[in-house]
């Protein structure tokens, strides 16, 4: 199987971050035409510092340039999560089961992509979220992109 570069970018980087004393949250690779977007989000328990993001920036970008896993011209952007933070894997679903989310398929479920609502539980790779009083269950593979709201 060939990974995606965002998996190359992040098995090459999570040392890195980690030995920083920080924490690789996710990766976003926002793709416009010949121009792309990398945006690296990093997290701490003692929280995110603009000398953090500007670490990793330095560390990371001197390791894509020399491991060059995309192949088009890109933007490097190191952020924390924030409060409307995007959730990455299933994990981070669970720690924040019983907030409230929005959420966007890959391929409509019921013919819609979008939801908005509650994270009842999860089980494995499976997210169990309540929107308007139905209970959807939805695979984690086939989640494109979903946030906290706050």
């Amino acid at each position: 199987m060939v990974k995606s570069s965002v998996a190359l970018v992040a098995e090459m980087i999570e040392p890195t971050i980690a030995a920083l004393g920080l924490e690789l949250w996710g990766i976003e690779l926002n793709q416009q035409g010949r121009y792309s977007l990398l945006r690296i989000y990093i997290e701490s328990a003692a929280g995110i510092t603009i000398e953090d993001c500007e670490k990793v920036s330095r560390q990371a970008s001197a390791q894509l340039d020399v491991e060059d896993p995309i192949s088009s011209e890109y933007t490097l952007e190191v952020s924390s999560p924030g409060l409307d933070r995007p959730l990455f894997t299933a994990v981070q679903f669970e720690q924040f089961a019983g907030s409230d989310v929005n959420v966007r398929l890959r391929n409509p479920l019921d013919g819609r992509r979008k939801f908005k609502g509650n994270i009842v539980k999860v089980e494995g790779d499976n997210i169990c979220l309540q929107v308007d009083g139905v209970e959807y269950e939805l695979f984690h593979s086939d989640i494109e992109k979903a946030s906290i709201v706050f």
